[in-house]
């Protein structure tokens, strides 16, 4: 807790991990010097190598454990706000671009940033696709998975007027 915000939960463990990482990072540094200090066959300072290499090992491990224990075990998922942040984001038009191409894409990403409405609301909005269409395209888990490039965008999918609709036969 924290004695001046009621409630707040005070990021100790994780302040707790940055330390040890700047401890470790400490260690590298006299290893490497420590190493590059080393003359002809024998190293000298193969003994503070040898600690700082073993401290970090022990500092991270103990850290690592403390911080599953204390501050990731326990942590649930708001499965609706992410699927929600996932569907309402900008970054999913670039998926589009094979589909109804660059310009359009672009069009339908910077209606969004400025408008701040949904993809799929501003796309149909536009006249470029259905919410339906936007649906069966933007499908996160297929946009985030290897897919084979030859399966085929479902018909219901492609909108009319687009490249993806009016292939170019190839010779």
């Amino acid at each position: 807790g924290s004695s001046i915000m009621p409630g707040k939960v005070n990021p100790v463990i994780p302040e707790v991990m940055n330390q040890v990482a700047f401890e470790v990072i400490g260690n590298d540094i006299t290893v490497t010097l420590a190493s590059e200090a080393g003359q002809l066959q024998l190293n000298a300072f193969e003994p503070i190598m040898g600690w700082s290499l073993f401290k970090s090992i022990r500092h991270l491990a103990n850290a690592c454990g403390t911080l599953r224990r204390n501050c990731v075990d326990g942590i649930e998922p708001n499965r609706e706000f992410l699927a929600r942040r996932v569907r309402e984001s900008v970054t999913l038009v670039t998926a589009l671009n094979p589909i109804i191409g660059y310009e359009k894409a672009a069009l339908i990403a910077k209606t969004a940033l400025a408008t701040g409405g949904p993809i799929d609301v501003v796309a149909e909005s536009l006249g470029i696709l259905t919410r339906e269409q936007m649906d069966a395209l933007l499908v996160p888990e297929h946009l985030t998975q290897p897919v084979r490039l030859s399966t085929p965008v479902p018909a219901a999918a492609v909108p009319t007027g687009t490249e993806a609709a009016n292939p170019t036969p190839s010779t």
